[in-house]
């Protein structure tokens, strides 16, 4: 494994990443099927890496709140498996979808089941399997809180705005639900699993705090910073695992190969990325390449990446 970088290093590798993209920022398309998110400034960028020894590195608008859509995934992903164990996998797969993150064509050729946790309907489907026992409000409230443990910052909140524009326009996942619902693949009623999933997903958060509850899949299942357990070893680095392979959607396989590292994207622009033993690393950028993953975030990371030999591969 490559030497771990110095820390001032790691602060003027990010400012020298800032300043070689500062001239590209608003490439790409905002989110603008979300009415709520075709409102962001498509010229915000922020980055922050919090390493296992505690370090916290950010650059320009590192502490801007945004909405972190899919990346929210991981965090009901860790829960379900910590609710229900590895019985999940009879519900969902492990696989990468290779089709659009919204998709409902691979869904009725697979007979409801969805490919992983991360596409759409295998969130909606982890949504479901952790409402068992809640209400959707006890729930969305539980998810909150889970968050806010992982990051040890109790000002992450949903933005509301964000959940009512998502609800009042996400035909295709009412859809993808109904669908499912049809298969006898949900237990409780569409409307009250996509509930749950509208808001998980309308979660805003800063790069420091979405770096901060990344910290313990970098850091074997536990939170150095508080001294938090989260999860075990082994179920880190599963988690790493499907992050890697499908964390982009139809473009995890390119992330992989260019990056490198265990990630999960948003729509937001925001995408969490890991780097095992050293360091967890969020990047904000709004504007979103072909298959919704943030552009200039996705270079960032490539970039940083190639600078510090983080690539799981190899340095």
């Amino acid at each position: 494994m490559p030497e771990q970088q110095a820390p001032q290093d790691l602060q003027a590798i990010i400012d020298d990443i800032y300043r070689e993209l500062t001239p590209r920022l608003g490439e790409g398309k905002v989110a603008d099927y979300i009415p709520q998110l075709a409102r962001v400034d498509s010229r915000r960028f922020g980055m922050a890496i919090v390493t296992t020894s505690g370090q916290i590195y950010r650059v320009g608008d590192a502490e801007v709140p945004f909405s972190i859509q899919s990346i929210s995934k991981v965090f009901t992903l860790t829960l379900a498996l910590g609710k229900h164990g590895e019985n999940i996998w009879h519900r969902v797969g492990r696989e990468p979808s290779g089709s659009a993150f919204n998709s409902i064509v691979q869904l009725e050729h697979e007979g409801g089941k969805p490919r992983n946790p991360f596409i759409n309907a295998g969130a909606i489907t982890i949504s479901d399997l952790i409402l068992a026992g809640h209400t959707p409000k006890e729930l969305i409230g539980e998810i909150v809180q889970f968050v806010r443990y992982l990051a040890d910052d109790d000002n992450i909140v949903i933005d509301h705005e964000v959940a009512r524009s998502e609800t009042a326009t996400g035909f295709r996942n009412v859809a993808l639900a109904n669908f499912m619902r049809s298969y006898g693949r949900l237990d409780h009623p569409a409307e009250h699993v996509l509930g749950v999933y509208f808001h998980h997903c309308a979660l805003a958060m800063t790069c420091v705090q979405l770096a901060k509850a990344g910290l313990f899949l970098a850091a074997g299942g536990a939170n150095p910073l508080t001294g938090h357990s989260v999860v075990s070893r082994q179920r880190a680095r599963r988690i790493n695992a499907l992050m890697l392979t499908c964390g982009h959607y139809d473009g995890s396989g390119d992330f992989a190969y260019r990056v490198g590292l265990p990630g999960k994207s948003g729509v937001g622009g925001g995408i969490m990325a890991v780097a095992p033993g050293r360091a967890s690393i969020a990047v904000w950028s709004p504007g979103l390449n072909e298959n919704g993953n943030s552009l200039l975030g996705s270079l960032a990371l490539e970039m940083l990446a190639a600078r510090t030999g983080w690539s799981v591969f190899g340095p």
